[in-house]
Parts: structure tokens; C-alpha cells; sequence
């Protein structure tokens, strides 16, 4: 079966039409476009505002006048990933979606369902002639994913609304009103490089076939980390040979866990067999210690051309050792919420080409003191190498208002709808709501969503069984808001 033609289909038909999109993170003008274009069609008061975040705004359906207002919140942009081996232009190409039992994946790529699925239900809702509900004030923010410039600065001026729901959550029994801030560590240094002796010989080495995943709600998963993996490789490795260093490309996005990682190495003829033997062996103990979350881990090594220069051996070790030394993974946990990741880190790229090292990683908490602390840890790391530390795109987390009206009623009407109770918690992932109740004080806000599983990777994936039920579940909250007594 075509995605376009799944239940519900005004849902699933309008995922297909934004899919056919390409809409990357900071290269959202066709989206824009095509939104702005959508709310037109439909003779919408649409407008975009200075940044290019697009509102669309609908009267409130015969009957629903006197209800309160509701602002329905996703972002336009995703993350655009792909696999090694496929061959795909994501300027060019709309996403290649495909049906599996329960399941709509994509071709080897991110599939968009992060935050395609919540645009694509609220175009659904604002196209709707049917389906009852109060105001709706649509709010489709750009890049979210790389920086969360649209939520930064939006225009409250487009805005009346007194609830807001943040469609952007891939859990869908669970409602989330709060999440952590975070902010980038980007590090830069120029090291020294040397002639390649003519006895030696070059390889090239591939970490591939990690899961990668959000490096925020996966961060606590234990999954392999590319780029600290290449590093642990090396690090041993000079203890056995006298390995240098031509050039390293690993990862990809800042708030994806990489998943692969390429290097360029130099040994002499005389080490040649000694290095292949280590890497074997090395190969076979990574591959142990991640068997049960990394089964998919491999270590391809492949003679390669001589480069001219490699890194001087004191630039060398002073990289590895910073790497090595920099946290990744969870920080704290919250001593407050159970099993939430207070604060993380996420070593998501490190390049090494033509004499410049840089680094990028992204930094989480839910406190802003940890987050402080965090990413002083990275800052005291690379500064002490040498390196040039700039620290940028901090925004603040959202806090927690368990006392919340909309979260009353949601928790009521999922009870009722679904015989059980619904978790209510706090995530790890940078969602807008904190920075966009900065712009809308008093906004009473929660955000939930459908399953989505490998979020930020080519193994991305929404339930088709989840998103019928996130879609009932909405109908009714909107059914169910109630009445503006001011």
C-alpha cells in the first residue's frame, strides 16, 4: 500500500505531499513555499514571519466560537541523513517512503516522521471541513533541528492563543511538559604536519554500522559513538606502532549520534602486518563489548595512496588525548526524575584535514547549571590542548508545570479513551517549547506525539497503529477544550 492511502488519510496524504519536499535545516525556502502555499489554497489568513517561520490561523468551527484558542506547534525542517551506500541528493529528492507490517520507513535515509507526522496533522486539521474544533492558530517553526532559530525568534505578535500543543514527541503514551536546553562546542586548532617517509604504507579505516540515533532521547542507550571509538582505535594503537595521522571524517549532524567514521592512516613497511593484526584484534574486542546494542559494528581496513603529509606526532597525541578525555555519553542523571538523563554530551564531529582539527558536539541539561558545567568540561578539555573554543546557540530548557490545566484534561481523556494513564514526564531532547514560552508568557503548553523509533538516523521509523491513535487523541483534546472565561 502507498503511504498517501493509509488511515487516516487526510493525515498520511498530506506526510506524502510534505515528503515530496525538501526541507533541511536551514534550507527550508521550498518548504516555506509550499506551507504558504497550502494555507493560501485554502483561503487561510497565512502569513510568514521575519525569521520564516509560517502561521496559518482557522475560525473555530460552528459552536466552538467561545472556546479557548489553541496554538498547534510543529517545526518544518529535518534532518537529513543517509547511508553510506546510498545514493540520494536531498536538495533534489523527496523522501522514498515505503510501507513494513506497522511501519513506514524510508530508502536508506531519515524518513521526516521528526516532525513531519505533527505539520502533516495539523495540515490535515486546518484543511478539514468536518472535524470540530476551537481557533486554531497553526505555528510551523524552521530549523529546529540545528539550532532552533524559528522558536528563537519568532514574532508573538501572530499569536492570541492561551494553549499551546507541541506536536513533536515519539512516545505515544506519554505527554512531556518539560525538556532539557542545550548548547554547541564548536573547537578549532592547527597543528603541524610532515612529509610521508617512501617506506610506508597508507590505510584507510571505516567505522560503520552503528545505530547512531537522537542525541538526546537515545544518548542513555549505550550505543557506539564513531567518533570516540575512532579515537579509543588510535589511542591503543600508538602504543604499538608508530601510527600518523593524515586525515579523519566522522560523523555528520550536531545532534545526531555518528554512526560512522573514516580515517587515513600512515604506518612503515615494517609495522604493516603488526597494524592489521591490531586492528583485527581491536575489531573483535569492540565488537564484544558492543554485541548486544551495536550488533551491526564493523572496522573495514583497506591499503589506500600514500598521502604526502601527515600530523606531527606532539599535534597527534595532543588530539588524542583531549578526545579521549572530553565526556560523551550521559553526565547525570536527574536526582528528581526517575530514569531522565539530567545532563549529556554528544561528540557528534571531528575532522581532521589539510593542517586544521575541529570539533563539534552538542551539550544537554534540563538544569542550567549542569549544562554550565558540562560544557566546561568540553571547554577545559580542548582549551588545554591549544584549541580555539567557541561556545554558541544556547537555548533554555522547559520547565516542568505538573499543576497545568491542558495536562488535567489530556490525562482525563486519555484515561477514558485508552483505560490507563498516560506517563507524564520530562525528556532529554531540546524541544521549542522553553524558548517560545519565553516569547508567549503564561502559555500553558504540552507536547505529545505518535512512536517514532531512530529519530535522526536512516533506521527512522513511525507506527502506523501509533499515528491512528495520536490522531483520535487529538480530535478529541480539540473536541474537549474548553471554554474562554476571560
Amino acid at each position: 500500500m502507498e503511504v498517501k492511502n493509509l488511515e487516516p488519510q487526510e493525515l498520511w496524504s498530506n506526510f506524502a505531499k510534505l515528503n515530496a519536499v525538501p526541507r533541511a535545516s536551514k534550507k527550508e525556502e521550498r518548504v516555506i513555499a509550499f506551507m504558504v502555499g497550502f494555507g493560501n489554497d485554502l483561503g487561510l489568513e497565512t502569513v510568514t514571519d521575519p525569521i520564516g517561520n509560517v502561521v496559518i490561523k482557522k475560525p473555530a468551527t460552528p459552536g466552538m466560537e467561545d472556546r479557548k484558542t489553541v496554538v498547534l506547534q510543529s517545526h518544518l525542517d529535518m534532518v537529513h541523513q543517509k547511508n553510506s551506500d546510498t545514493v540520494f541528493n536531498f536538495d533534489e529528492q523527496g523522501i522514498e517512503m515505503f510501507v513494513d507490517e506497522d511501519w513506514v520507513k524510508a530508502k536508506g535515509t531519515t524518513l521526516g516522521a521528526d516532525n513531519g507526522i505533527g505539520v502533516a496533522a495539523i495540515m490535515a486539521l486546518l484543511a478539514s471541513e468536518t472535524i470540530a474544533h476551537p481557533a486554531l492558530e497553526a505555528m510551523f517553526t524552521i530549523d529546529e533541528e540545528t539550532g532552533m532559530t524559528g522558536a528563537k525568534e519568532l514574532d508573538p505578535v501572530n499569536f492570541s492563543g492561551s494553549i499551546l500543543l507541541n506536536l513533536d514527541t515519539e512516545e505515544d503514551d506519554e505527554l512531556t511538559i518539560g525538556c532539557a536546553g542545550g548548547i554547541d562546542t564548536n573547537t578549532s586548532y592547527q597543528y603541524q604536519q610532515q612529509n610521508v617517509a617512501a617506506s610506508s604504507v597508507a590505510f584507510e579505516i571505516t567505522i560503520k554500522g552503528l545505530k547512531g540515533g537522537h542525541s538526546g532521547m537515545d544518548i542513555h542507550k549505550g550505543r557506539g559513538n564513531a567518533n570516540k571509538l575512532m579515537n579509543r582505535l588510535f589511542y591503543t594503537a600508538v602504543e604499538t606502532v608508530n601510527l600518523q595521522l593524515s586525515t579523519i571524517n566522522g560523523g555528520s549532524l550536531r545532534n545526531a549520534i555518528p554512526r560512522e567514521s573514516a580515517a587515513v592512516v600512515v604506518v612503515s613497511d615494517s609495522e604493516k602486518v603488526v597494524f592489521e593484526e591490531f586492528v583485527k584484534a581491536f575489531t573483535a574486542l569492540l565488537q564484544e563489548e558492543y554485541q548486544t546494542v551495536e550488533p551491526g559494528l564493523t572496522v573495514l581496513l583497506a591499503e589506500t595512496v600514500l598521502p604526502a603529509q601527515v600530523m606531527v606526532k606532539a599535534d597527534f597525541k595532543k588530539i588524542l588525548n583531549a578526545v579521549y578525555a572530553m565526556p560523551n555519553g550521559v553526565f547525570r542523571m536527574s536526582p528528581d526524575i526517575e530514569d531522565l538523563v539530567e545532563a549529556s554530551s554528544n561528540l557528534a564531529r571531528v575532522i581532521v584535514k589539510d593542517g586544521s582539527f575541529i570539533t563539534q558536539s552538542l551539550q544537554r541539561s534540563s538544569v542550567e547549571s549542569t549544562k554550565t558545567d558540562v560544557s566546561n568540561a568540553i571547554r577545559a578539555s580542548f582549551e588545554n590542548m591549544g584549541c580555539e573554543v567557541k561556545q554558541a546557540g544556547d537555548y533554555p530548557g522547559w520547565k516542568p508545570n505538573p499543576d497545568s490545566d491542558i495536562l488535567r484534561l489530556m490525562t482525563g481523556l486519555y484515561q477514558t479513551a485508552f483505560g490507563k494513564e498516560p506517563k507524564v514526564d520530562a525528556c532529554h531532547a531540546g524541544l521549542e517549547c522553553g524558548i517560545l514560552g519565553g516569547h508567549l508568557p503564561g502559555m500553558d503548553m504540552i507536547s505529545f506525539g505518535p512512536t517514532i523509533r531512530g529519530a535522526h538516523s536512516p533506521d527512522e521509523r513511525v507506527q502506523i497503529s501509533s499515528v491512528q491513535k495520536f490522531w483520535g487523541y487529538l480530535l478529541t483534546i480539540l473536541k474537549e477544550i474548553p471554554k474562554n472565561t476571560k
